[in-house]
């Protein structure tokens, strides 16, 4: 992922300047300076600031030297703010280098005037898009008598990554009638539809953008947008380098409230959010001339809209993109799925692993096109040949919709070169259409639909008065530089015609050179040619069979490759210069003629936003049907049950030769809490993982491996599994557990996924246990499905007090070793119901080690006496065990009336065996075994 630009500034230096009157006293600074609108909207201009947030200075009065009085004891601090009269502020202005530029979304068209105000926060009239909410210096922001409760008052910061991490979007929001700071990051289609729904939910009364955002005349499509849905929401710019992440995450140390600190593990590798923040604290300075004190502010994190929420820890520790022993090993779930054939397809996967869907009846249309493609064989090749065919979609639109400040060469040939791909893009069009003609899912019926746009046809045809039919893509520096050269249709230009003849005629002449230079030293000279050599010569020969062991003294330039010669001569060099100062003539006067045709195609190229998206859609569609084909994989289904039958772990299958063991998996409202134990190295962390990943592939739309598999939508996905210390944060393994875990209790809902792999272990075994059946407790409070995995046995006894918790084990098997006169485990990786009947398997464990026989005698002996000392009966009283047995009953009543799809037959079966089940767990009073001591 590319990162937003950075400052190269340090985020804490301040800036000292020089005193324009004499005597005032020195010290950091800003300066400002303010640019206006035809619609008289002021925008400010000219910030030089450096004073971090949490800190206060002096502001001074605009037509006084000398400073303030300190701020009473009670008071909001202002920021350091330092004004001099009128003559200082124009004579600081030009070292300034922190530009904002503010007007309403509707009132920009061409220019941006640079009318220079002063300050309102100085005494001067207040800017007219701000008046009801902007306070004067030592006011606090949330100032309820300058604030009408029913008007607007948030302001969102928007950015957007660059290159190919275009399509990343970060956010930050902040109310001015309430201290919290909203961020969220999300990766999102050309259409920029999450974008403009949550700026829609927000309401927001100004919006922050980069200048490189919406230079005139080279505006992003973002922007575009942006104005055009909201043309009565002031919207203000400042420079790029202030969208800085790195400052960002300061910020949200200084004044992120303790409770809610947590946030820092969640958004600490979410660059564009944490820019976001940056920019837009720094323009609230600005704004509301006062700094927010430390440890003051709500701030928290957002998911986009429907989808489901993975945390920078969870993605890491499940391998969803990149592995953890090898980062460019593609045992990950993202090189598990990635069948794509382009960087749109590529790319749509890698956003919807991070970001799977909630929304049911989008996840079914998906799964049911997958299922098309799999039924349909002749559908599935027909179309992977098609998008396969494909470039990189999203990339040519960003290309050609930039219109370069300078005429050069590169951008003459990049635009040219363009406009052939927009060609080879828009002629399959037909291709795929024809293909999903005969399809009956709604949502490759949308997408046929969505190729039926006569833009496709308009903008070709337009195209085609210009460009040569034969004109197409092609791989070989070589062939694409002619089909540039010979784009355009003869006879538009004559010049153009004359150049190109001039150009055909010297290419002839270099190859006619080298036959008659390979028959005058009767040598195999071939004709080649790379893109930064030019043309040149080279020749395969054994080194012996050249006269005098050498070449003539005519070439220069000589490289070899085992028998491979490349080598040029004087002569060759001087037409490679005649050939490219041609070339550039024609592309100076090809790229006029493109210029011309763009312009006229512009006001068609929105199409191909939909075209980008529904190649990205179907490259991914393709790629799970083709995942499947590789492995026995099965259609999910959503209802409010985890039920897997012998489900396996897809990553692990791609590894190992022999297929994973497999195991089934069933959670309920009734039973949302499972307690897994069992022996080091038994499965349980793999198991954790499995359950997942599948969850994650059944939300984006994919079969999952299992033989039958039932999911509850997750809205959000919690995993603790790492055991590794963070240096960076100088936590220790401990820390960092607690740090994690203290994130999920926060965050989780009744519809979280919670996966918790050994919490505990980085302390004593007492604290250990208490911590875990605190957080148990806690957790089992909640709807949500957790997974709780651990060799503190002490645990498994919730189950008493919990009928919601269940017990579960990997089985492991004892087997005699005949020749070392021991016994030795076989792990099976089952997992059975339970808790784990096995005792001191670490000490077992140690036994394969090269520890010394003394050593682990002493061990055994210390761990004998220690389980005696704290052994105690914990056996569950008849009272709670029929307790239990209604409660299973009743959950299972409800989740049958809920789902059940049987017939009355089936159904009045499945009822009598539930009422026999039932009898048996129900402990009548006979059967109660009289209580004994011990």
């Amino acid at each position: 992922m590319l990162r937003p630009e950075s400052s190269s500034t340090s985020p804490s230096a301040s800036a000292a300047c020089p005193s324009p009157v004499e005597g005032r006293p020195q010290g950091p600074r800003y300066n400002f300076g303010l640019q206006e609108t035809p619609q008289s909207l002021p925008s400010a201009q000219a910030i030089s600031a450096s004073s971090p947030p949490g800190t206060s200075g002096a502001a001074g009065d605009r037509s006084s030297s000398s400073s303030l009085p300190p701020h009473p004891p009670n008071s909001r601090p202002a920021t350091g703010l330092c004004f001099g009269n009128r003559r200082s502020f124009a004579e600081s202005r030009g070292a300034s280098n922190f530009t904002f530029s503010t007007s309403s979304s509707s009132a920009r068209d061409t220019n941006y005037p640079q009318i220079l105000k002063t300050p309102l926060s100085a005494g001067y009239p207040p800017r007219s898009g701000y008046r009801s909410w902007t306070p004067q210096v030592g006011y606090s922001a949330t100032s309820s008598s300058t604030v009408s409760i029913h008007s607007p008052s948030i302001i969102v910061a928007v950015v957007e990554g660059r290159g190919l991490a275009r399509g990343e979007i970060g956010m930050a929001s902040i109310d001015l009638k309430n201290p919290q700071i909203i961020l969220s990051q999300f990766a999102d289609n050309t259409t920029y539809t999450k974008v403009i729904t949550k700026l829609k939910i927000l309401s927001p009364l100004e919006i922050i953008m980069s200048n490189t955002a919406c230079v005139v005349g080279n505006s992003t499509k973002l922007f575009a947008l942006i104005t055009e849905n909201f043309k009565n929401v002031n919207f203000t710019t400042i420079q790029r380098k202030y969208f800085n992440e790195t400052k960002g995450l300061e910020f949200i140390e200084q004044l992120c409230i303790a409770e809610f600190s947590t946030v820092l593990m969640e958004v600490q590798s979410k660059y564009y959010c944490l820019a976001a923040v940056a920019a837009l604290l720094k323009y609230i300075e600005f704004i509301q001339n006062s700094v927010y004190a430390p440890k003051s502010l709500k701030i928290c994190f957002q998911g986009s809209e429907q989808t489901a929420m993975i945390d920078s820890s969870s993605a890491q520790n499940l391998e969803l993109l990149i592995n953890n022993q090898d980062c460019r090993n593609n045992h990950t779930l993202f090189g598990v799925l990635n069948y794509t054939k382009t960087p749109g397809g590529s790319r749509r996967l890698r956003s919807n692993i991070l970001e799977p869907l909630v929304d049911i009846e989008t996840i079914n249309m998906r799964l049911d096109s997958v299922q098309e493609f799999l039924q349909n064989e002749e559908l599935f090749f027909g179309l992977q040949s098609v998008i396969s065919r494909f470039l990189d979609t999203e990339q040519l639109l960003s290309v050609l919709v930039q219109i370069p400040k300078q005429d050069t060469v590169n951008a003459a040939e990049s635009k040219i070169t363009n406009l052939i791909y927009l060609k080879h893009t828009l002629e399959l069009v037909d291709p795929l259409k024809l293909t999903l003609k005969n399809c009956n899912t709604p949502l490759l019926r949308a997408y046929y639909g969505s190729l039926e746009d006569k833009r496709f046809g308009i903008i070709l045809e337009k195209i085609k008065t210009v460009i040569n039919d034969d004109a197409r893509y092609m791989k070989g520096c070589l062939n694409m530089r002619t089909q540039k050269c010979y784009a355009v249709r003869s006879n538009i230009n004559e010049f153009l015609d004359i150049a190109r003849r001039t150009y055909t005629e010297i290419v002839d002449d270099i190859a006619g050179m080298i036959m008659q230079l390979a028959e005058k030293y009767s040598l195999p000279l071939r004709t080649s040619f790379s893109s930064t050599r030019g043309f040149f010569i080279q020749m395969s020969i054994d080194c012996t069979n050249l006269p005098s062991d050498q070449l003539p003294s005519e070439f220069i330039k000589i490289s070899k490759v085992k028998n491979s010669y490349s080598f040029t001569s004087a002569d060759l060099i001087k037409m490679n210069e005649r050939c490219q100062e041609s070339l550039r003539e024609i592309y100076h006067m090809t790229y006029m003629i493109v210029c011309r045709l763009l312009s006229e195609i512009y006001e068609h190229i929105h199409c191909l936003y939909k075209l980008s998206d529904t190649v990205s859609m179907l490259d991914m569609l393709l790629s799970f049907a083709h995942a499947c084909t590789l492995s026995d994989y099965v259609r999910p289904e959503f209802t409010d049950t985890l039920a897997i039958k012998r489900g396996w772990h897809p990553i692990l299958e791609k590894i190992t030769v022999e297929k994973p063991v497999p195991n089934n998996t069933y959670i309920t409202e009734g039973s949302n809490f499972l307690i897994i134990t069992g022996p080091n190295m038994s499965g349980k962390s793999t198991y954790l993982k499995q359950i997942a990943l599948c969850q994650i592939m059944a939300q984006i739309g994919s079969y999952v491996p299992a033989e039958y598999a039932s999911f509850r939508i997750a809205e959000q996905i919690f995993t603790r599994i790492s055991t590794d210390d963070d240096i960076e944060t100088n936590s220790s393994t401990f820390m960092k557990e607690m740090k994690e875990v203290a994130y999920i209790l926060h965050n989780a809902n009744d519809k979280s996924l919670i996966l918790i792999d050994e919490l505990g272990r980085g302390t004593d075994t007492e604290e250990g246990i208490g911590i875990c059946y605190a957080i148990c407790e806690y957790l089992l409070s909640l709807k949500a499905f957790t997974l709780f995995a651990t060799h503190f046995l002490e645990l498994c006894h919730l189950d008493v007090l919990y009928p919601n918790v269940e017990n579960m084990h990997f089985e492991v098997q004892h087997v005699k070793n005949t020749s070392r006169n021991k016994e030795t485990i076989l792990y099976t990786y089952k997992l059975s119901k339970g808790l784990t009947e096995e005792k001191n398997y670490g000490l077992k464990a140690a036994e394969v080690s090269s520890l010394p026989p003394s050593v682990l005698l002493d061990a055994k002996e210390i761990t004998t006496q220690i389980t005696r000392q704290i052994l105690q009966n914990q056996k569950s009283t008849p009272e709670m065990e029929r307790e239990r047995a209604v409660y299973l009953l009743a959950t299972r009543l409800i989740q049958t009336a809920r789902n059940s799809q049987l017939d009355p037959d089936s159904l009045r079966i499945y009822l009598c065996n539930l009422k026999k089940k039932y009898e048996v767990d129900f402990p009548r009073p006979e059967q109660v075994p009289e209580k004994t001591e011990e």
